[in-house]
């Protein structure tokens, strides 16, 4: 199938990212998802993922056009968790699913032109996402974590067994944060998704920033 050219130019972007912050408004300490963004974009991240498990669809719609218009006039990425119906509503780049989600295979006939994410936790999942029309692909949770509370950390050492079958980009997440960085980018992974590492931290946009350096290996970005 070929890709329409919104597309490519959304995978081109997606593959200049590094670090990908996903909001989550109850480990925030008080603050809000908004601003999470606004920490992101002052600390030159170029993806951020509008999660809140707990608001209602309406609600969640009115954030997503706010979140929307800062990350367009900022250049960000901006994928929605679990809602392509929103997603396809506010003109989000993309759309991450989870694997109770809808289906990665009928969203992406519904939505050719998003990037479309899903979260895996094996080898096979991360298989059959791709297969499926996934752009990337989700491995976690590598640590124990509080936003996965019900699904056994893999390890560092899964990427190693899962990246090398993958012709798709991946991120990786679950726990990552400073202390334990290295060990994910020693196994190959280059596309960190982080939630508390960023939206618990006293200065945000400075652990966006020092983050982000981390998984540049110290190069300026």
């Amino acid at each position: 199938m070929r890709l329409s050219q919104k597309r490519l130019e959304r995978q081109a972007r997606f593959h200049a990212t590094d670090l990908y912050v996903v909001t989550c408004a109850p480990l925030s300490n008080g603050r809000s998802n908004a601003d999470v963004l606004d920490a992101v974009i002052a600390g030159g991240g170029r993806i951020i993922q509008l999660r809140d498990k707990d608001m209602a669809i309406r609600p969640f719609y009115d954030m997503a056009i706010r979140f929307r218009e800062r990350t367009r006039a900022a250049g960000v990425l901006l994928v929605i968790n679990d809602h392509l119906n929103v997603a396809l509503a506010v003109d989000a780049d993309g759309v991450h699913l989870g694997q109770d989600d809808f289906p990665v295979k009928a969203a992406r006939r519904i939505a050719p032109d998003l990037l479309i994410g899903c979260s895996t936790h094996s080898l096979a999942e991360a298989l059959k996402a791709e297969q499926a029309g996934a752009d990337y692909v989700n491995i976690g949770p590598i640590f124990p974590t509080g936003t996965k509370e019900h699904v056994q950390p893999l390890g560092p050492e899964a990427i190693k067994t899962i990246a090398p079958k993958l012709i798709v980009p991946f991120t990786v997440m679950g726990g990552i944060n400073a202390a334990n960085i290295d060990a994910v980018l020693d196994a190959g992974a280059r596309k960190i998704a982080v939630v508390t590492a960023v939206t618990k931290a006293t200065d945000m946009a400075a652990a966006v920033h020092d983050l982000r350096a981390r998984i540049c290996g110290g190069a300026r970005v």
